[in-house]
């Protein structure tokens, strides 16, 4: 159970680099309920720290903590565990199952997750009715939702996106982003969202901008 005295995330002293430096001493607390955005400029390692975040890759210094516990010093099967049944990962690529319907996507996740599949959240995210067409047949941006809505099939207790409007028109982005802070306040979960799109970030209750190697508070 989570503990209700501490963050739900914590990086303390993140350093990473290349072959060069991307940043160095970050530290970034999120709670439950809350939402961070962080913005910069191409290339200045967003992407990166979001799959350090998220346990995708291990920085060359500092320590991811999560439900009091430093992720990389867990086994590799109590990660894998945290990254499957806690964290709820939004790629750019959306790496849906390419030969399988929208259904049998949100079939797996719920499979998986042992989750119904949320019928009501579909209709927001208006792909209720692509369901029976394969992957191949769904533009990008039904693709996006389908994947958002494969993330929130499980549940996560820690939403990481990466560019998750970056193939929507604005009308159906903001329809996203409002699900994504919904669901957030109401499943007393948290999320880390990179964009490039400054109206998104200043919706979150904390922005940060990656420039000249630091993480600053922005908001």
């Amino acid at each position: 159970m989570l503990s209700t005295h501490q963050p739900l995330l914590q990086a303390k002293n993140i350093s990473h680099k290349f072959d060069y430096p991307l940043f160095n001493n970050v530290d970034i607390e999120l709670n439950t309920a809350q939402s961070i955005a962080i913005i910069g400029a191409s290339g200045s390692g967003k992407s990166t720290l979001l799959n350090l975040l998220s346990s995708l890759l291990k920085p060359h210094e500092g320590e991811v903590i999560y439900n009091d516990t430093s992720l990389y010093e867990l086994k590799k099967r109590e990660l894998l565990k945290i990254r499957r049944d806690d964290f709820g990962i939004i790629f750019q690529a959306h790496y849906l199952f390419r030969g399988f319907s929208a259904q049998e996507n949100l079939e797996v996740a719920s499979l998986l997750s042992g989750n119904a599949i949320n019928n009501e959240l579909l209709k927001e995210l208006n792909i209720d009715f692509v369901l029976h067409q394969g992957v191949g047949e769904l533009s990008g941006g039904q693709q996006q939702r389908l994947s958002i809505a494969r993330v929130l099939t499980k549940q996560p207790k820690v939403i990481f996106a990466d560019e998750p409007t970056g193939n929507l028109d604005k009308a159906t982005a903001s329809d996203v982003i409002r699900n994504l802070f919904y669901y957030i306040k109401n499943n007393q979960a948290g999320m880390i969202i990179v964009t490039h799109e400054n109206d998104i970030a200043m919706q979150c209750d904390k922005v940060y901008e990656l420039v000249d190697l630091e993480l600053k508070v922005i908001k």
